[in-house]
């Protein structure tokens, strides 16, 4: 397995996912809610501050690998949101043959699948290729195969599918900023 699926000893939240978009998308404040409302999510200004804001309680003995801790939590289900309401914010609102809008879909059930989504669903959202998302990991030093990404873009249940890590996750969306903030 290629290393770029490791995880490491630092361990990511969806509040330190959730920041790393931001920075990569330019987004601000306002924006951030207007997409949190559009995943159907009720989000109002001070959340959206909180949830990107550290508590200041550190304790002297934590280290580099300590996990962050947020003033307010991003759960699985509010990070799915942020994520589905950025496809609506990006690409507009998905419409049924019958004109009427399609209902949000949540995949994740698992903490372990959430980088799986991440990628998926910004993919969606930006209009990205494979190539695109190779290219986007090429900056940031990391090399892997169509097949490796394949894997990770796959259905849970599929037999070839490969969990994401967080390293690999990072790093797409470090190289994610380089590509649209230069």
């Amino acid at each position: 397995m290629h290393e770029a699926y490791q995880e490491g000893a630092e361990r990511t939240n969806n509040n330190d996912r959730l920041v790393r978009l931001r920075y990569a998308l330019d987004l601000k404040d306002s924006e951030m809610v207007e997409v949190f409302n559009l995943g159907e999510a009720d989000v109002s200004l001070g959340d959206v501050r909180y949830l990107l804001s550290k508590q200041d309680e550190r304790d002297e003995e934590e280290d580099d690998f300590t996990e962050n801790v947020y003033r307010k939590e991003c759960t699985n289900r509010l990070f799915e949101s942020f994520l589905n309401g950025l496809i609506v914010y990006k690409r507009g609102r998905q419409t049924s043959k019958t004109g009427e809008p399609v209902k949000m879909t949540y995949a994740l059930k698992y903490d372990k699948d959430v980088n799986n989504i991440l990628l998926k669903k910004v993919k969606v959202a930006m209009k990205l290729t494979n190539e695109d998302i190779l290219d986007i990991l090429d900056e940031t030093g990391v090399h892997i195969s169509k097949s490796e990404l394949s894997a990770v873009l796959r259905k849970e249940d599929h037999r070839n599918y490969q969990e994401c890590g967080d390293r690999y996750a990072r790093n797409f969306l470090k190289g994610l900023a380089l590509s649209y903030r230069g």
